[in-house]
């Protein structure tokens, strides 16, 4: 009996032995099943090889320079994951520099470090930085800059870009343009009279001139040459440090009037697509090198002109360049620098407050009254 009992229990547990072995084979055959007919997880989009950075001055320029410092600042710290090169003097615009932002948007250009004059045609908000001796009457037009760049009106500036197609990741700044001529000099608005000046051909800057009783004409870099040297052009305007010390402009004019009528802040943007594309921890990464970039470029624009802070932030980085002193540099190559007093520019303001009220009402007074704000809270 005792082992009729064994071999029922041995029959037995060879029995659920076999069904358990037919269970997990249906089973494992159902998973294999499911898995085959799941979609597999697309692998991560590649990046490419290069990604292209618009420039409109040349690479010499502090502006062309900026955007060098960024590409090697991303490609060192990505190590290699991320290579942009740049192209300096317009070469990817076919020689026009406000399509710039278009061709961004729409995927011609990867990345762009942009003036916010050649964007201003499609987005209103940036005349903000252009309307005339806004920014010059400032106790310290250095700091109302930046106040406005971290201000609420930077931000209404940059989510009117990025709600037409853009993404900003950072500023930096090609510098207060200044003017420089070849009859002088200037210190008043009554020596501008009848001046034929070469001039960004937007509006807001014809409109000044005019004001002020100049003759502004709208024409290329390489035109307003030949017209500098024919005399049939008496003068045009551009940032020192960025671009006047490194066209040299003494080999065309012999006057300097330092009178900040308008800064050019630069920004810098990324295709939407192309700013997705990156992983989050490389979106960080790039946020960081733009913020690094800013310091920069900012640095290279106001050398010489601050309180000495760009020089010692450009030496602590090893950074600094060969002219650290702009208007004594200027003197040695034969210029006559005149730098205006408050008491100068404030005749300069008047000479153009209908030119602040009209464009006013074109950008948006709820813009301009933010950048009030920002910049006495900074004073």
């Amino acid at each position: 009996l005792v082992g009729s009992e064994m071999c029922i229990r041995d029959s037995i547990s060879s029995e659920e032995v076999l069904l358990m072995k037919r269970c997990l084979l249906r089973s494992a055959l159902a998973l294999c099943a499911c898995l085959l007919a799941a979609p597999l997880p697309s692998p991560a989009a590649p990046y490419k090889a290069e990604y292209k950075l618009s420039v409109v001055p040349g690479a010499t320029s502090g502006w062309g320079m900026t955007a060098a410092y960024f590409a090697d600042l991303v490609r060192e710290r990505s190590q290699g994951r991320i290579n942009i090169k740049v192209y300096p003097s317009s070469q990817l615009l076919a020689g026009k520099q406000t399509s710039e932002f278009l061709m961004l948007r729409n995927g011609a250009i990867d990345f762009a470090l942009a003036s916010t004059i050649n964007w201003s045609p499609q987005i209103k908000e940036l005349n903000l930085t252009a309307l005339p001796f806004f920014l010059a009457v400032q106790p310290d037009r250095y700091k109302a800059m930046d106040a406005v760049m971290a201000g609420k009106s930077g931000k209404m500036m940059v989510d009117a870009i990025e709600k037409k197609g853009v993404k900003i990741i950072g500023w930096a700044e090609n510098g207060f343009r200044e003017m420089t001529t070849s009859k002088g000099p200037i210190s008043k608005p009554e020596d501008m009279s009848g001046l034929k000046i070469r001039v960004v051909g937007s509006p807001i800057f014809i409109e000044t001139f005019r004001a002020l009783g100049a003759n502004p004409v709208n024409m290329n870099w390489s035109e307003a040459t030949t017209g500098f040297q024919q005399g049939v052009v008496d003068g045009q305007e551009n940032p020192t440090n960025g671009i006047n010390i490194p066209l040299k402009i003494w080999d065309y004019h012999k006057y300097h009037c330092d009178w900040h009528y308008i800064i050019d802040p630069l920004l810098m943007g990324v295709n939407p697509t192309v700013w997705k594309s990156f992983s989050p921890e490389d979106q960080k990464l790039l946020l960081e090198c733009a913020a690094e970039t800013e310091k920069y470029g900012k640095a290279l624009s106001r050398l010489g002109m601050d309180d000495g802070s760009s020089l010692a932030y450009l030496k602590s980085i090893d950074k600094l360049p060969e002219v650290t002193e702009p208007y004594a540099f200027m003197e040695q190559q034969g210029m006559i620098v005149t730098r205006l007093s408050p008491e100068q520019i404030a005749k300069f303001h008047g000479a153009t407050q209908k030119v602040r009220a009209d464009w006013t009402a074109k950008i948006g007074p709820d813009l301009v009254k933010a950048a009030e704000e920002d910049m006495a809270a900074a004073k």
